[in-house]
């Protein structure tokens, strides 16, 4: 009787008018634009839904303000004050006692007595010749035995590479004493040949003569050239020497075009290092007992313990320092230059 059919209700459906409704089929309902959210009428101004609201922050109490960087001369400043304590200081004192004869006040004469003296200029020559003599020394072997432990396999050739390391850091007297032992008076080599022949004493006598303390300096800075040349050939590409002796190449030719180039800078290095070094050399000269042999440093210890000549000991120690840092500065521009 009064029922509907399904395709009545399906248009009765169809002509009810549509609304648009929230994304998700929530209802939404139409407010005033200044009527607030339910359940949103007691949060703070500024607050958005899901957050957490702000702090206020309490009054009288100032904004934090950003911590400004430390200067970087204050962290300069402690290292140059123990610089200047511990080497500055003694240095300057060094250089006004050259200038204080000991008649008192301040004059060159210190000066010109010392490089008047024959003294002086047989120490300077002697130091420079033996420097220059043990320099090339160390170049021509360091070269020779860098290339045998880096290019001639052989046992124990990473066990001698390691020694190098360790052989650097021994004192210079020790390596003086271990001569004395063989090549001394009394020492071994001398000892067999009178065992053996009969004789009084033996003929080595050498280490007491300025080639003695050349042989000893030579012994004992090789391995400071040696150094930067293993590392120089541990760079070297291998290839190269590979397809110059497939081209029929001779090892002093592979030697002389291939590697030596790639060695100069390591060269120019140690060679400029152990230069400065034979300057300064003072425990080797000391332990061989050369006679007649007077550098430099042993002038400063004559003049300042022996003599108690302390200015012109000054004015030997202010010479020795210039040749020194001038030689360092040559040093720090080959470096640059070969790029070392």
């Amino acid at each position: 009787m009064g029922g509907t059919t399904p395709s009545a209700t399906a248009a009765g459906a169809d002509a009810r008018p549509t609304t648009p409704g929230p994304t998700h089929g929530a209802k939404r309902e139409n407010r005033p634009a200044d009527q607030p959210e339910p359940g949103t009428a007691n949060r703070p101004a500024g607050h958005r839904s899901g957050r957490p609201a702000a702090k206020p922050r309490r009054p009288g109490r100032p904004a934090a303000k950003p911590l400004r960087a430390t200067p970087r001369w204050v962290w300069a400043l402690p290292p140059v004050a123990v610089l200047a304590l511990v080497f500055l200081y003694p240095l300057g004192l060094v250089v006004q006692q050259s200038f204080s004869p000991d008649e008192g006040g301040t004059s060159v004469e210190p000066y010109a007595e010392v490089f008047a003296s024959g003294a002086f200029r047989e120490a300077l020559s002697t130091t420079v010749w033996l420097a220059v003599g043990a320099t090339v020394g160390c170049l021509v072997l360091g070269f020779a035995l860098a290339l045998v432990v880096a290019f001639v396999p052989f046992p124990g050739g990473k066990a001698v590479a390691k020694f190098i390391d360790v052989f650097l850091s021994f004192p210079s007297f020790l390596i003086t004493l271990a001569l004395l032992f063989i090549y001394g008076t009394v020492g071994m080599a001398n000892g067999v040949w009178t065992d053996v022949t009969g004789a009084a004493e033996g003929p080595f006598h050498f280490l007491t003569t300025p080639w003695g303390v050349l042989l000893a300096e030579i012994t004992y800075f090789t391995p400071f050239v040696m150094r930067p040349l293993l590392a120089a050939f541990s760079q070297l590409d291998t290839a190269q020497l590979e397809v110059a002796s497939s081209l029929g190449a001779k090892p002093a030719r592979v030697i002389r075009q291939v590697i030596l180039p790639e060695a100069l800078p390591a060269l120019a290095a140690g060679g400029s290092l152990v230069l400065v070094m034979c300057l300064n050399e003072f425990g080797i000269v000391l332990f061989t007992g050369a006679k007649g042999v007077t550098t430099l440093p042993m002038l400063v210890y004559s003049k300042a313990i022996l003599e108690s000549d302390y200015p012109a000991a000054c004015v030997v120690a202010v010479v020795n320092i210039a040749i020194s840092v001038g030689l360092y500065s040559l040093y720090r521009v080959v470096s640059r230059r070969v790029g070392a």
